[in-house]
């Protein structure tokens, strides 16, 4: 089954070779360049993904503009910085694509210590309890690599188009009744500087976008 992967991005110009590299057969990818100056879209272009501009600010509206842009039954996300191995896309599809599960989300195993902060981890915990007090879930992790059937995310009418993006469609998924799993994946030190760990600030702004969406 085609898969289309839809990668946020800003500013990943030195991370996409790697990331566009390991795609894997029968996945496309969907860069969608959120304001880049480092000529991002042009690396992407030359590497075979498909890419779409989206002018207005934001992780969610990036998000959002790859889902649109999908034609693919199944759509995967995942961040564009090498923090996540494309190489693991069909084992996090693996229960969409079979009919197991309606949203599959990737939980984050850090290989190395800085791979994962630890203001960044804490954050994320505190995130994936609360999203476990409100649905019901058995998640761990408000992972960025996450796989869903196009159709039916596009049907949950998405609002959120900043931070809180990942954490509304698994609240929305579980009011309409899908069936939410979890898989282990590797988590890598990202290329270059992060947006969102890389600082407690961005950090905290994260987690208040999110916490807002829930």
């Amino acid at each position: 089954m085609q898969i289309d992967v839809v990668l946020p991005c800003l500013d990943e110009a030195a991370a996409l070779p790697w990331v566009l590299g390991r795609m894997p057969d029968g996945c496309r990818a969907i860069v969608v360049d959120n304001g880049s100056t480092d000529g991002s879209a042009e690396v992407a272009a030359r590497h075979g993904a498909l890419v779409v501009s989206e002018p207005r600010p934001g992780f969610g509206a990036a998000c959002h503009a790859g889902l649109e842009a999908a034609t693919a039954p199944v759509v995967c996300f995942m961040d564009a910085d090498a923090s996540l191995d494309p190489r693991q896309i069909p084992y996090v599809a693996k229960g969409v694509v079979s009919g197991a599960a309606d949203l599959v989300l990737g939980r984050r195993r850090p290989v190395t210590a800085s791979a994962w902060p630890a203001h960044a981890r804490l954050g994320n915990r505190v995130l994936a309890w609360r999203l476990r007090r409100r649905t019901g879930a058995p998640l761990h992790d408000l992972g960025p690599m996450r796989a869903a059937r196009r159709t039916a995310l596009l049907a949950l009418g998405l609002r959120d188009r900043r931070f809180g993006y990942p954490l509304e469609m698994v609240l929305r998924a579980s009011e309409a009744g899908w069936r939410i799993g979890e898989v282990d994946v590797d988590y890598l030190p990202r290329v270059g500087h992060s947006k969102v760990t890389g600082t407690v600030r961005g950090t905290v702004r994260t987690v208040r976008d999110m916490w807002r969406a829930a």
